[in-house]
Parts: C-alpha cells; structure tokens; sequence
C-alpha cells in the first residue's frame, strides 16, 4: 500500500540546522548524552521526563520561577505533578515581544482587514487587564467569550490569564443553547461578545442570542465591535459594555502579571461529542505553555518573526494552539469566515500575500480544495510556505498526493492528531523524517505513545487502541464539576489502568508513522472484526460521484452490518451501477469485511462546528435513541435525514 518513495525527505540545512536539530544537540551538551538519531533523543524525553520538560523551558527560555523539582509520583498517571514548586504567568510568556513588527494580522472575509503590532497589542492588554480587575476580576475567575477569530479576542485571554483568571471560549454560530450548555456549566464572571460576524460575504445577526444567553448566566456583556452595531448591542442589555467604553477609564501602562503556580487553570475547554452536555476540561497554563512551546519550536520549526496560520473558530482547541505562537515570537495570521467566499482560492491568496511560513488547515479542507479543482500551484506564490499541517481528521492517502501535486511539491506535509483533551498533539510532524504517503510522522517528544490490543499488549503492524503509558504535563487538571475526578478517570483510564486511552484506533507503521483509523467509539464490528471508518472514508472519497461519506454499524441479526451514508455531487444520481462501483472499490481499496451491507444516498451530512462528522450521533438515529447534545452540531437538521429510513429495514 505505501508508495516507493517518501513524498518529503529533510534537506541537509534541516537535518543540521532546524530548531529540532538545534534542540538535540544543545540537550545532549546540557544533559551529556550522546543521541544516535531522532528516535533515541525520543527514547530519552520519554525515560526522562523531568529532564526533558527542564531542557524545554531552559531552551525556551521560559520566563517565570522554575523550581528545584520537575517531576514527582511520574510513575503514576493521575498524581504525576510536574513543576510542582514552579510560578509562571502564561501571558507573560506570550507577550514577551515588543516593537512596531506584527504580532497579529486579521482577515474577516473580504470586509475587513487590519494588524496589530506588538507595542499595539500589548497596550490594548494592558487596558483590558485594568478594566477586569475593576471588574472584581481575579485568580480563578472564569471569562467567557463567544467570538470570531479576531485580534480583540486575543487581547482579551491574554487579559484574563494575565490576572490568573480562566478563559473559555466558543464561536458566535453557536446556537443559544450549545452556548449556555458550555458556560452555563463554570458560572463566568463576564460574557463577551462580538455584535455580529460575517459568514460567506453575509452579515450574521447576533443580538437575540447576545441577549438571551448575558440574561441566562446573569452576568453582563461586553460587546466588541465588528459586524454590526455595537453601540445599540451594548445598550440593550442590563450593564452592558461596549469595548470602548470598557477601556476608557484606563491608558496603557506597564503590564503587570500574576505569578500562579504551574498547574493554575488558564482554560476551560469543551468536548464537541453528542452523546451528552460537553465536558469542560480545564488545562493548566504551565503544561499547556510547555506542550505548546515543544510542539511550535521544535516540531513545527517555528522562528521568530515567521507568520503562522492555522484556519479555525474559536470553539476549536486549534484556536488555543495558535495563539501560543506568540510565544516564539511568530506573528499570527487570523481569519475568520468562510473559506470558500467568494472563492476556494481566499486562503490561498492570504497565504501568498503574507508569506506564511506554516499553513494549518483540516483535512475536509484539502479534500474540498482537491474536488473543487484548485491548484495552487499554478496559481499562487507559496515560496515562503514551508510546512502544512493538517488535522480534524485522518488525511488519506489521495489528500497527500493532491497537497504534492497540487500545493507545493517541496512542503513538508504534516498531519497531527490530539484534541481537546491535551489541548496539543500525541502525534504530529518532525522535520528530521521523511512523510510517508497517508502516515502521521510520529509521536510527540516527551510522549509515550503507543497502540495496544484488547489484551493491553503492545502491537506492531495491527490496528489497536492509541495510548499513552506515562503522564505528561499537558493532561488535563481536572474536569469542571468532577470534584471526586470520576469523570476524568471514565474518559481516559478506565480501560486500561494507570494508561490514558485515548479513543482513537491507531496503527504503527513500518516507518515508525501512525495511521489513525477513526475514533475507536466509532469503529465497526461486523462478524467481530474491528474496521477504523476512515479506511472506508479513504475509498469512496476519491470517487468523482461522492462528495462526502458517513459511516456506521447497524445492530442487525445478532450481528453488526456496515451502512454506507453518501452526499452525492450535484446531477448524481445513486444508480445499481454507481453502488456497485461503491462497494467494489471499497472491496479493492480496503478488503471485502469493509464493504457495506447498505449504500444510501442522502442530502448532508451531520458535522459539529469544527467540521468533524458525528457518526455516533447518526447510529443513535438510525437505532431510535435520542440525540442528547444536537446544539454541538453545525447542521442539527441533517439527522432527521436518518430517522426512520425504509432502506434499514430489511
């Protein structure tokens, strides 16, 4: 199944010269140690841990107390502590920068555009963080913001963790109840809001949802200018705010940071599942700097000064890993709306006209711009584009070769797999190897990654669960309102003890990359047999016909059987002929157990705000059972597409 040849082999100047490279040479001076390679400097981060962490937050240069002990109880996952004596303020390490150059640039569609440099960034946070604290805002309490992905949003966390207070955020196409579903649950002290948001060349009303939700949590609103009128926003609702007015008692003067230990909440985030309320995971700010520090600096390369863009709302846990670039210096290029108005090309055009060094995307994105016929290869200035990443869900095989063939043949493609739950990546790039066609380069430094069977054995060469086997500093602090912490331990320890689980079905391969299959909660079982969705999806997405594809497994007969749910192209018609094509390259691609019992053609597709499908939501459904979280979806309306279907009746 692997092509010949990689698709992308590092250079002589990366191999001796990257941040990666760079870092294994001073931590062998630091450590003395001798590494043979890459895989024996990994072998180390993961036997070392304590070592490790330090080298990362000396190299780094860290800014904070780091204290005498960097691990303790390492051998047990959830009483492992890192840094325990440590003192750090996250935002003071994000705003280390000063000057006239660009901390921040901003796209809104095609209507509005602007950029902040670092002085103007830091001034604007320092007079957000004068009016909170005249807020009564102060360590541990929460801010909540439903905004789009813009400069204002940024000054305002860094505001809040400045203080040691804890942000969360959401997008503003959320609808009200998916919004008080989330910050209901941690009782914020301030709501923040934009007055609208543009969404394919369209003003988006916001004011009823603004209102409703200031009026269900009890607290006021502060309204931040953008697509709509902020004025008349503000003055609606009880003791509401607009951000001029907020900030108008206060000039900027030297910032001042608190200090908090390293395991302090700096944020809430949510899990976007179905199967419920979403869990609000609470992640520290010194785990979440470091994992973030290691994975930008070194995984990525990312320099001073380089521009770097990852394409996501604020309701997805890629928002927060963006905004640690800041924290080396990058300066971060922001776009919200959509990005396909008025054409596939817009993110293109971003890229070449602000020279992106790191271009972050999902892999529905790619897929989308191979369908539509884009070539920006043809098309675009990518000289200064150097790594592309992608994540969301599994890259297939055919989304590699279209992003060599299509978007730059001399790119190093990295696909990444984590999530909400360590707010980072288990798996993700590494400048020093090859990408191989369709695999993840390999485990994070630090990260002791592994895929076991049922058994809790190790395998090579078989699919199996992902799991980690020792603790690392960006684990969750806890879940909100889980004080015994029976939550926390249910999602991730209770398969295997003292062993995160993380849900995703995972295999190793010969190169030593990953493959993820799809989420395990996810895989099929027809005749016993466990099949990842995504080595379906790799299939018949290649197919001209098929624009999209869900896939479940249908209790049937005492057994399980595989329904294949398919978004047609527009003028394509489910034929005999065409669900025989299905099933029979779907026979060929992947092997007979995957073929599907049903072919049903259908109008969409259900996906949560973050472009992932939601095949557990769709077999619920199909089964009877009642759909508990619908507000966590982008297009709630398509499961109704999936109740009741004939066709899954006999």
């Amino acid at each position: 199944m692997h092509a010949e040849q990689p698709l992308w082999v590092p250079g002589p100047e990366i191999l001796a010269h990257s941040p990666m490279a760079e870092f294994i040479a001073w931590s062998s001076k630091r450590f003395g140690r001798t590494f043979a390679d890459y895989d024996a400097f990994h072998a180390w981060s993961v036997a070392e841990r304590g070592d490790f962490w330090t080298a990362v937050w000396e190299h780094c240069g860290v800014i904070g107390e780091r204290g005498a002990t960097a691990l303790v109880n390492g051998d047990r996952m959830l009483d492992a502590r890192f840094f325990p004596d440590a003192k750090l303020n996250f935002a003071e390490n994000l705003l280390r920068e000063t000057g006239d150059g660009d901390a921040l640039v901003f796209r809104g569609e095609d209507k509005v555009e602007y950029r902040l440099s670092w002085d103007e960034l830091r001034a604007l946070v320092s007079r957000l963080q004068q009016a909170l604290k005249a807020q009564g805002i102060g360590p541990g309490d929460r801010v909540a913001a439903m905004m789009p992905n813009m400069p204002e949003t940024i000054a305002l966390m860094l505001a809040t963790a400045s203080i040691g207070a804890i942000w969360s955020s959401c997008s503003p196409d959320f609808g009200e109840q998916g919004v008080l579903d989330r910050f209901g649950q941690i009782t914020p002290k301030l709501f923040i809001a934009c007055d609208g948001y543009w969404y394919n060349g369209k003003g988006q009303d916001v004011d009823v949802k603004v209102r409703a939700v200031s009026k269900a949590l009890g607290v006021p609103a502060l309204i931040v200018p953008y697509a709509g009128d902020s004025a008349a926003l503000a003055a609606s609702i009880e003791g509401g705010a607009t951000l001029a007015d907020f900030i108008a008692p206060f000039a900027a003067t030297t910032l001042t940071f608190e200090r908090l230990p390293f395991s302090h909440p700096l944020y809430v985030l949510f899990s976007s599942g179905t199967t419920g309320v979403p869990k609000c995971i609470v992640h520290s700010a010194g785990g979440t700097l470091l994992q973030h520090l290691k994975e930008h600096r070194f995984h990525c390369g990312l320099r001073r000064g380089e521009k770097l863009f990852y394409f996501t709302t604020c309701g997805w846990m890629m928002w927060n890993w963006l905004v640690s670039g800041l924290a080396v210096g990058a300066t971060l290029c922001l776009f919200d709306g959509s990005p396909f108005y008025p054409d596939g090309n817009v993110l293109f055009d971003y890229a070449a006209a602000e020279t992106f060094a790191v271009f972050g995307t999902s892999a529905k994105y790619i897929d989308a711009a191979r369908k539509g016929g884009f070539v920006p290869a043809n098309t675009h200035d990518l000289s200064t584009l150097r790594l592309l990443t992608s994540t969301g869900s599994p890259l297939s095989p055919e989304g590699f070769s279209f992003v060599y063939e299509g978007i730059k043949s001399d790119v190093q493609l990295a696909s990444i797999s984590g999530g909400t739950d360590i707010v980072s990546c288990f798996v993700l790039g590494n400048p020093l190897k090859p990408v191989w066609r369709g695999e993840i380069q390999g485990p994070g430094l630090g990260l002791a990654i592994d895929v076991w069977n049922d058994e809790g054995q190790s395998v090579r060469g078989e699919k199996g669960e992902l799991v980690c086997t020792k603790a690392f500093p960006s684990m969750p602090v806890m879940f909100w309102n889980d004080p015994e912490g029976a939550k926390y331990r249910a999602a991730y320890f209770e398969r295997f003890d003292n062993v995160w689980c993380h849900g995703d079905f995972a295999e190793w391969t010969e190169h030593g990359g990953i493959i993820i299959h799809g989420r395990s909660d996810a895989t099929l079982n027809p005749g016993g047999v466990r099949i990842g969705t995504a080595e379906i999806y790799n299939q018949v997405e290649q197919m001209e016909e098929v624009a999209e594809a869900l896939c479940i497994g249908q209790d049937w007969e005492d057994d399980v059987r595989v329904v294949l749910f398919v978004r047609l192209a527009a003028g394509v018609a489910l034929t005999d002929d065409l669900t025989k094509a299905i099933k029979n390259r779907i026979r060929v691609g992947a092997s007979p157990r995957h073929v599907p019992a049903k072919v049903i053609a259908v109008a969409d597709i259900p996906r949560t705000k973050s472009g992932k499908i939601v095949e557990l939501a769709v077999r619920d459904v199909v089964h009877g059972r009642p759909v508990k979280n619908k507000e966590a979806l982008a297009n709630p309306e398509a499961l109704d597409l999936y109740a009741g279907l004939d066709a899954l009746k006999n």
